[in-house]
Order: C-alpha cells, then structure tokens, then sequence
C-alpha cells in the first residue's frame, strides 16, 4: 500500500502573505518621499520666480499653491495604498 504524505502549507502562506503585505506597504510609502521633494521644488522655483520678477507675485503665488496641491495630493494617494495594502487586504 501506498502513503501520501499531507502538505501543510497554511503557517508558510500566511507569513508570505503578510510579508507581502509589508513589502508592498514599504514600496508604497516611497512615494511620501518624493511627494516631500516635489513640495520643495515647487516652493523653492517660487522663491527663485519672485526674486527674478517681483511684479508677477500673485501669479507666481497661484502657481504654487496649485503645484503644492497635486503634488500633496499624490503623496496622500501613495499613502492611501499602503494603509489599503495594510489593512484591506
């Protein structure tokens, strides 16, 4: 007579799957950094545009605020994904 013998996978998938879960949290929040980065060169290119034509400041100043919103926006989007990938799934 033959034995089979039973596999048990349950234990081992379950750690690869929430180590899954961490990693691809990790790769999400990588774009919180560049969100960062993206704030300050937007505010750093307005300083730079105000010391080369004060007239234009108001102008400049909409500018930035629409430049820091879509990149704040991004940043909170990436961080989305990652409490997603944590908690959701």
């Amino acid at each position: 007579m033959l034995q089979s013998a039973s596999i048990q996978t349950s234990v081992i998938r379950n750690d690869i799957d929430s180590a899954a879960k961490y990693i691809g949290a990790g790769a999400a929040t990588v774009g919180v950094a560049g969100a960062g980065a993206g704030i300050g060169t937007v505010f750093g290119s307005l300083v730079i545009g105000y010391a080369r034509n004060p007239g234009l400041k108001q102008q400049l100043f909409s500018y930035a605020i629409l430049g820091f919103a879509l990149s704040e926006a991004m940043g909170l989007f990436c961080l989305m994904m990652a409490f997603m990938l944590l908690f959701a799934f």
